[in-house]
């Protein structure tokens, strides 16, 4: 019996325990998602980039070949300026009229066996085409 009445005495300089609000596993969670969430951004970012690196861009090809036409051989560059200017001739209605007037000027040095050198007229015709593009 002296054992049970040991028991109940009230003690009071002892207080209970308190239950303490632990935050690290919200910590961590938050951690872990920030990581996660940039983790797949860089994935994204990576496969836009590989993505994108490997398209041929058919604009850009034809503006680098137009610009390398060589003058030299006036039928030659003629056909060749007549298919990569094609490219950008739907543009703007300002792109259609240069494309067209500048075919004018290249008609005569088509469809022919000798042909002579371009004119500065016609040089300066596809020099303005050339200068109008955007790519």
């Amino acid at each position: 019996m002296q054992n049970t009445q040991h028991t109940t005495i009230p003690l009071h300089d002892i207080k209970p325990l308190l239950e303490i609000q632990d935050y690290s596993f919200y910590y961590f969670l938050a951690i872990v998602t920030v990581v996660i969430v940039l983790l797949l951004g860089i994935l994204y970012l990576a496969y836009r980039w590989i993505r994108n690196r490997k398209k041929f861009n058919i604009r850009a090809e034809h503006y680098k070949l137009l610009r390398q036409v060589n003058y030299k051989n006036p039928k030659k560059a003629a056909y060749e300026i007549t298919h990569y200017g094609k490219t950008f001739e739907n543009d703007s209605e300002r792109h259609k009229r240069a494309y067209e007037n500048m075919l004018e000027r290249l008609e005569q040095y088509k469809y022919k066996k000798d042909v002579k050198d371009f004119d500065s007229d016609t040089i300066h015709y596809i020099e303005l085409f050339e200068g109008m593009i955007d790519v």
